[in-house]
């Protein structure tokens, strides 16, 4: 009998459906595979106005419930012998809609499955992760693999051609800027993860899935984004309850201080990050072994609360 597999996404852009189908493409012959969307009952636009994209940190980053739409009944009645489930992070947590669907009763569609986790990221994605572990584990799932690509370009090259694509919808290169997102040839690439994936979840050896995973690329990470990333979320963290403090997504009273917080990103990003990356390679020299070990950690399955 052909294994069974859930193929659980949100997908804003159809990125992720393109990573996702690139790693099952070696194997959806051997496999039983169903798709399902996570989906939020009102969705978010795009491309996006400026202000309705800032207007959405503070609940994604304090983890406000977001209604989604029900998953179909054959999926949730359905038994699964793994779940790969792919997502993005938004403003260092995961998106809103994956956080409704880690929150809501429809994650215990993942209860007592296997799940390898897939991310689309501009290039930090650790916390995210962090609290896609956490409700994973909340939900009765155990994670076995995680699959992290991200926009290889230079942070000044990937952060203009994103906003070129989040604020006009080109995705296209243009004369200065590449295409935005994951590089195309890392995302065709991404269909040599499907036969270990595979090979792993017949033999029942899930538990060294990773390991195997981690051998042929599955996660690459610079230890200077350890540091950032502890930085940014207390930040954001400071941010949005400032922001939540005038009332909820898309209140009028609030708009001054998302407006706020939107010059003091920029600012941060163009301005001081140059900066930033300064210290974090002083700190990195200073506290490599930790962050070796930090390092380690994230490039892993295993989780621990409060980690960053």
């Amino acid at each position: 009998m052909k294994p069974r597999i859930l193929v659980l996404y949100y997908t804003q852009t159809g990125q992720l459906r393109d990573i996702l189908d690139n790693v099952i493409s070696d194997i959806k012959d051997k496999a039983e595979i169903d798709f399902a969307a996570i989906e939020p009952v009102k969705a978010f636009p795009f491309p996006w106005t400026t202000y309705e994209f800032f207007d959405a940190m503070p609940e994604g980053v304090e983890r406000i419930p977001l209604e989604i739409k029900p998953l179909p009944d054959a999926i949730m009645n359905a038994h699964y012998d793994l779940v790969l489930f792919g997502y993005q992070p938004w403003f260092l947590n995961p998106s809103q809609p994956i956080n409704g669907f880690l929150l809501s009763k429809w994650a215990s569609v993942l209860k007592g499955k296997p799940v390898v986790t897939v991310i689309g990221s501009r290039n930090m994605w650790l916390h995210a992760q962090e609290k896609v572990k956490e409700g994973i584990e909340n939900a009765g799932g155990k994670l076995v693999g995680n699959i992290a690509l991200v926009d290889n370009n230079t942070n000044l090259v990937s952060l203009l051609s994103f906003i070129r694509f989040a604020f006009k919808g080109q995705k296209e290169k243009s004369r200065f800027l590449p295409a935005a997102g994951v590089q195309d040839k890392d995302i065709k690439a991404s269909k040599r993860f499907g036969p270990p994936i595979y090979e792993h979840l017949v033999n029942g050896t899930l538990d060294s899935l990773q390991d195997e995973l981690l051998g042929i690329g599955s996660v690459a990470l610079n230890p200077g984004l350890v540091l950032l990333e502890q930085r940014g979320i207390k930040n954001f963290r400071f941010w949005a309850n400032y922001i939540r403090q005038k009332g909820g997504a898309g209140d009028p009273n609030r708009k001054g201080r998302v407006k706020q917080f939107q010059r003091l990103l920029l600012t941060a990003i163009f301005v001081l990050s140059p900066l930033s990356s300064l210290t974090a390679f002083i700190k990195l020299q200073l506290n490599k072994r930790t962050l070796l070990k930090d390092v380690a950690y994230f490039k892993n399955t295993a989780y621990e609360a409060g980690r960053i």
